[in-house]
């Protein structure tokens, strides 16, 4: 099965345990960490992590090819053994964090992938193990991310280093000294928008428990003329925008300044005032943030942007010609700007750069300026200023850095971590003073470098009892000695021609070194060269032959440079200034000094054999950055441009070097612990000691002699492929052990679990059982006691309440309550009631009239008005008529009804004649006569106010309720009744004998309508009735066995009726 690999956002390489689980790399987590030597089986996708392990590796295009397929995975990172070499991604790859910091601190360098911080880890654990000065010397042309490296590396110490005892004041002005020193000291250029034009080494001192104490910081060459002038799409210092852009309106007028940088002569040379990338203001912010954390104070602050606000009124002095050609001063207003910043007096200033002070034979002479040479006095007083003032700025800086301990006994037990952020070697169209010394500033660097890492090389030898075999290689000591040999050397020459009496031209330099060094194999000029390479060489050219290839100098400028003329005059105005800053910069003792002042190039051969000198005290780190393209775009690789750089950073000797001996190199226990798994004898342990172990594994994997060599701590290996054929067995080899491994664990890792499980079962058995036991008899005890109260209650169960039977009572009382609950009674009419205990009968009876009230109430909430107004009828009914008539029983289930006559069952004309009066009931009746009993069929309606008999369509007789004396009826089954009238009344013709089908519910509604209930008789043998006037009648009344009504012989009426109910 192949391996799988996975590329993470930190450039390192992982293996995919699972498609969608691949191992994580974090310290502390549950993943494996997959080292260099675990990425080589990538390495025909992604290359190899160290250039050291490359088959070719005297072949350039094989590490170009390498570096390529790097940078296309986004692993900006690669070694040659110690040595970075990172390649400038232009984007932001996320793997600066807190988190990457933690995974490369405090683990082994090639434990972990290639990063800016393993080696920043490894320097600061050397610097506080070792307690030896340690350096990193970071390299590369401008654009490469040297600047970015070196910020970064200040931040890797600030985040992970211990604060300081009182307090985090030193690790902060470390970082906030960054900002500021790119302001004044950075610009954009055509190959970087934050280009630095300055060299910079920083000491940073750590104390005993390696918290970082102090800070010390050299400067080397600014490039002082980007003040005056600029190439077309560059910019002067940053400082100069952001104080326009991000200045407030009251502290830009007290500077007399305008906003627009267009405004000013020195910052519109290069047109390109405005820059996309760059965010002058916010950038302003950081810088006054970080002037105030460095112990800036107000007033400083103001001295130093006067200073900066003074230089770009400079570049505004304009001049012009008198009569006599001489340079006359004719922008007043920007001389009384110059006058109040620098504090100097506005005549002398004026008389300073239109005049020349000349001392010949102690006399001092005043000489006019022409317009040129005024031009060019008022540019090197700008550039005076400017450099001066930034000289001034780094030793502020440096005030505020230093430990406050140095005298204190610990001061003694601090060690010194150097970063060196250097120019890289410069090959540009037209190449000046400025590339010529920074060249050679990278040629003593590459000088050192060799010698360091041979030196570190021949020194790992002789530790590990290996011979040292000699080296060949490019010994560039030759082009050193050309620069820089005394009276030989091309500075040396340089001065001379400075200093010589006569008119000294560019030219009679060029001339003198030709005469001087024209033997020499590395330069070369036009008059020296051949007829074919002079088409390449102007007469004013020299051509020297660097480590890197050649370069071509014009030497035109290199005399006014290296002199760095300022006139007298211009440095005694200025000595004389006011502003606190300029006269610490201009020392009033250069003008009593006879001595010349040094050149510009011998103060940087002297400084610079200072750094060599103090980087060859301290052990060295290094970091080569590469710029992948010009245009600043992500992603793109541009070949020729990358090959260059390769060349003059001498990558290339820097691998053959390293190469020379043997390519890889590991401890024996590091060794034995990853590759002991190829030999029966090693796997799984070996218990002697590691050295005699990885000499049995050699042996098992069949090494050659001269393949390997067997030092005292380490084994070493000539050639990659040795190398790789072993990580590939490995690579096999892991495939079974994997398969044994996981077979292994799953049966371990499931017997584990089966007996968990297993104890987790009995486990919860015996406890559940133990439970249900004591459930258990807990209810057995509960049940004993309660049937033991109850017996005892019961035998007590007649005394009065103690308590022995109080439980009992207790017990029956609530049993009846509960038995009440369910045989509450269901209606009204449910009479039903549980018998009470003796002692709850009279609650018994208070609940059941409760009960009895609630369900009546209840009822008669539910009953409807129609059905109230029955009830009400029927109970009226039962009062008149229960007991009394035969015939009633048969009407209780009944429903009385409104009307037992329709609308239509009723004349009109009975209707008109009753008017307004409603009719309340109307029903079928058969009226008797009072002569002779005849039945007539009759209509009788109930009004409001009367009874009213109706013959088809007319009303026969109208009682009145008034005139109603009574009712009168028999007790048989029978239904005629008779309804008495007064006598007195003439209307009518007497009382009424009529027979209803209905009489129970006729009798009951007549006797509420008329309000005479109470005057109902109901008789047993006869009823007498008024017949007429002066005449009465008899109804006789006698029990049958069917109903028959006829005229008797006496002349009464006979009514024969069934006898229904006996009463």
């Amino acid at each position: 099965m192949a391996l799988q690999v996975e590329l993470i956002p930190t450039g390192e390489i992982i293996r995919v345990v699972h498609p969608h689980r691949p191992c994580k790399l974090a310290l502390g987590s549950d993943g494996v960490r997959v080292t260099m030597e675990s990425a080589l089986t990538a390495r025909d996708r992604v290359g190899v992590q160290d250039f050291v392990l490359l088959e070719n590796f005297t072949s350039e295009a094989a590490f170009m090819e390498n570096l390529r397929r790097r940078f296309r995975e986004n692993l900006i990172y690669t070694y040659i053994g110690p040595v970075l070499v990172s390649v400038n991604p232009y984007r932001d790859l996320q793997i600066y964090s807190r988190q990457h910091m933690e995974r490369y601190r405090g683990v082994s360098f090639y434990e972990v992938p290639p990063h800016l911080f393993a080696v920043a880890d490894t320097v600061y654990r050397a610097l506080r193990t070792e307690r030896r000065d340690q350096a990193v010397m970071i390299s590369g042309e401008s654009g490469a991310g040297k600047t970015e490296a070196t910020k970064r590396l200040l931040q890797f110490y600030a985040e992970t280093c211990p604060a300081p005892e009182r307090g985090g004041a030193v690790r902060d002005r470390l970082l906030q000294s960054n900002p500021v020193l790119e302001a004044f000291g950075n610009a954009k250029t055509l190959r970087n928008d934050n280009s630095s034009r300055f060299g910079k080494y920083m000491d940073v001192q750590f104390d005993f428990k390696g918290a970082p104490v102090g800070g010390h910081i050299l400067s080397y060459l600014l490039e002082k003329s980007r003040v005056v002038h600029q190439n077309h799409g560059e910019r002067n210092f940053h400082i100069f925008y952001q104080l326009l852009e991000g200045g407030e309106e009251e502290e830009l007028r007290r500077l007399g300044l305008e906003r627009n940088a267009q405004s000013y002569l020195y910052l519109v040379k290069g047109q390109c005032a405005k820059v996309s990338s760059i965010n002058d203001k916010s950038d302003w912010k950081v810088v006054r943030k970080a002037l105030t954390v460095i112990n800036f104070t107000e007033d400083e602050v103001e001295d130093l942007l006067s200073i900066v606000a003074s230089v770009l009124h400079l570049g505004n002095i304009h001049f012009v010609a008198n009569e006599e050609s001489n340079a006359q001063v004719t922008t007043e207003n920007q001389l009384k700007y110059l006058t109040r910043l620098l504090g100097v007096e506005g005549a002398t200033l004026r008389e300073a750069l239109t005049h020349r002070k000349i001392i010949a034979k102690g006399e001092e002479l005043l000489s006019p300026l022409n317009l040129e040479q005024a031009a060019y006095a008022r540019d090197a007083l700008a550039k005076a200023v400017y450099s001066r003032t930034f000289t001034w700025l780094v030793g502020k800086i440096n005030r505020s850095l230093a430990s406050k301990d140095a005298d204190s006994p610990s001061w003694r037990s601090t060690t010194v971590l150097g970063l060196l952020d250097i120019y890289g070697f410069e090959v540009f169209q037209h190449n000046s003073f400025e590339q010529f010394c920074i060249n050679y500033c990278n040629e003593k660097l590459q000088q050192l470098f060799i010698e360091l890492t041979l030196k570190s090389e021949q020194e790992e030898y002789e530790a590990e009892g290996i011979a040292w075999e000699p080296v060949q290689y490019f010994n560039n000591k030759i082009i050193c000695d050309l620069v820089e040999e005394k009276f030989k050397g091309i500075i040396s020459i340089l001065d001379e021609e400075c200093l010589r009496p006569g008119e000294a031209t560019d030219l009679t330099f060029l001339e003198k070194l030709e005469d001087t060094v024209k033997h020499h194999p590395h330069f070369l000029t036009h008059k020296l060269a051949d007829q074919r390479t002079r088409k390449s060489l102007d007469r004013g050219e020299f051509r020297l032959l660097h480590y890197a290839g050649e370069v071509t100098y014009n030497v035109t400028g290199f005399l006014d440079k290296n002199n760095d003329l300022l006139f007298r005059n211009l440095k005694e105005t200025m000595c004389s200034s006011k502003n606190p800053i300029m006269s610490q910069c201009f020392d009033r003792n250069e003008l009593s000094d006879k001595k010349r002042p040094e050149t510009v190039a011998t103060q940087f051969k002297l400084s610079l054999l200072q750094l060599v000198e103090i980087l060859k005290s301290k052990e060295p780190a290094y970091i080569r950055c590469i710029k992948p393209n010009d245009a600043k775009q992500p992603g793109r690789f541009d070949e020729v441009l990358i090959r260059h750089q390769v060349k003059y950073l001498g990558l290339m000797e820097n691998l053959r070097v390293r190469r020379a001996g043997f390519a890889y190199r590991r401890k024996y226990e590091i060794f034995l612990q990853r590759y002991k798994s190829l030999c029966p004898e090693t796997w799984p342990t070996w218990a002697g000691r590691p050295q005699d172990g990885v000499a049995v594994l050699v042996r098992h994997l069949g090494y050659k002699p001269e393949e390997y060599k067997m030092g005292r701590t380490k084994i070493f290996i000539r050639f990659p492929k040795t190398l790789f054929a072993t990580e590939d067995a490995l690579e096999v080899r892991r495939q079974s052990l994997a398969t044994k491994i996981q077979a292994a664990w799953r049966g371990f890792h499931w017997r584990q679990k089966f007996l968990r499980v297993k104890r987790s079962a009995i486990c919860i058995q015996s406890w559940w059982r133990g439970t249900l036991g004591r459930r258990k008899a807990a209810k057995r005890k509960w049940a004993a006691q309660t049937i033991r109260r109850l017996i005892r209650g019961f035998i007590l169960r007649h005394a009065p309440r103690c308590p022995e039977n109080a439980f009992f009572l207790d017990h029956v009382r609530t049993s009846f309550l509960l038995n009440l609950r369910r045989q509450l009674p269901r209606n009204v009419l449910d009479t039903s009631w549980p018998t009470p205990p003796p002692a709850l009968r009279e609650a018994s009876e208070l609940l059941r009239e409760l009960c009895m009230k609630n369900m009546v109430w209840k009822y008669c909430r539910s009953i409807s008005p129609e059905w109230k107004q029955q009830l009400q009828q029927k109970a009226v009914a039962s009062e008149i008529f229960k007991g009394k008539k035969d015939n009633y029983p048969q009407s209780v289930p009944r429903l009385f009804i409104s009307t037992r006559l329709g609308a239509d069952e009723i004349s009109p004309k009975v209707l008109q004649a009753l008017g307004s009066e409603p009719i309340q009931y109307a029903v079928p009746v058969v009226k008797y006569d009072r002569k002779g009993y005849k039945p007539r069929s009759r209509q009788l309606l109930l009004t409001p106010n009367a009874v009213v008999i109706v013959e088809d369509a007319k009303v026969k007789q109208r009682i009145d309720y008034a005139n109603l004396t009574g009712i009168s009826v028999s007790s048989l089954s029978d239904s005629l009744f008779v309804l008495h009238v007064q006598r007195e009344d003439n209307k009518q013709k007497g009382d009424v004998v009529l027979q209803s089908d209905h009489v129970i519910e006729t009798l009951t509604k007549t006797a509420l309508s008329a309000d005479r209930v109470n005057n109902i008789n109901i008789n047993q043998g006869s009823i007498t009735f008024a017949g007429g006037p002066g005449r009465d009648g008899i109804i006789d009344f006698t029990p049958g066995s069917e109903l028959l009504i006829t005229k008797a012989k006496n002349g009464h009426l006979a009514v024969v009726a069934p006898r229904l109910n006996s009463r």
